[in-house]
């Protein structure tokens, strides 16, 4: 569990506020707008109106207590800038900044964020993998070029062991779990008979989890 501060309440911020929350986090909620924090109040651990391009307001809330900020100001990104520059300047341990531009990540990263959120654009690149290819089920990055894929089985592979199909020499990338319906299978062991009715999760280049997407018809 962590002790996050999350500035900004918009689409952005709401969602990333329940989620830390629903994860067991204590999550602060910040925003000048009171009838933006309403819907969270019944949820987060304390709510404040302010206007954190103040160091004033900042300071109130005790910057240096948080493991973690988040700036969610994404509208204007001058008091972006400026409230990330702030909370460094108060100690804050690590700040994750939202960007709306690309522009904007260098600024902020040179104004003091640990790190740069750009929502919009890690949305576009995962709907741009996901839907270019018919049989891949869900995507998620981990490098430019490595990512874990949820893909079906061949149907060559069906009846067969993770062993006969000689899966990670022969195709180069590793299965991390198999999945059907809600349940998940982490780490299968090499004797694991591949199913029609399953999905693989597996991690890999891109350019090899290709190739196998053109087998499966």
């Amino acid at each position: 569990m962590k002790s996050i501060l999350v500035i900004g309440i918009g689409r952005f911020g709401r969602h990333l506020s329940r989620k830390l929350i629903e994860l067991g986090n204590e999550v602060m909620i910040v925003d000048k707008d009171e009838e933006k924090l309403v819907e969270l109040l019944p949820l987060a651990t304390s709510a404040q109106i302010g206007d954190c391009t103040k160091e004033e307001v900042l300071r109130s809330l005790g910057i240096s207590n948080f493991d973690l900020c988040f700036v969610c100001v994404g509208s204007n990104f001058q008091n972006s800038l400026e409230i990330t520059s702030l909370l460094k300047d108060l100690g804050a341990k690590y700040v994750v900044s939202k960007a709306s531009r690309d522009i904007h990540v260098k600024f902020l990263l040179r104004n003091g964020a640990d790190e740069v959120a750009d929502p919009e654009r890690y949305l576009a690149e995962k709907i741009g993998i996901r839907y270019s290819a018919d049989k891949l089920f869900d995507y998620f990055e981990l490098t430019k070029d490595v990512g874990i894929y949820e893909i079906p089985p061949v149907e060559s592979w069906i009846g067969k062991s993770i062993k006969e199909v000689n899966f990670r020499v022969r195709y180069h990338i590793s299965i991390l779990a198999t999945k059907v319906g809600d349940k998940i299978l982490p780490l299968p062991s090499a004797d694991h008979i591949f199913k029609a009715h399953e999905h693989l999760m597996v991690m890999g280049h891109y350019n090899d989890i290709e190739k196998i997407l053109r087998k499966i018809n």
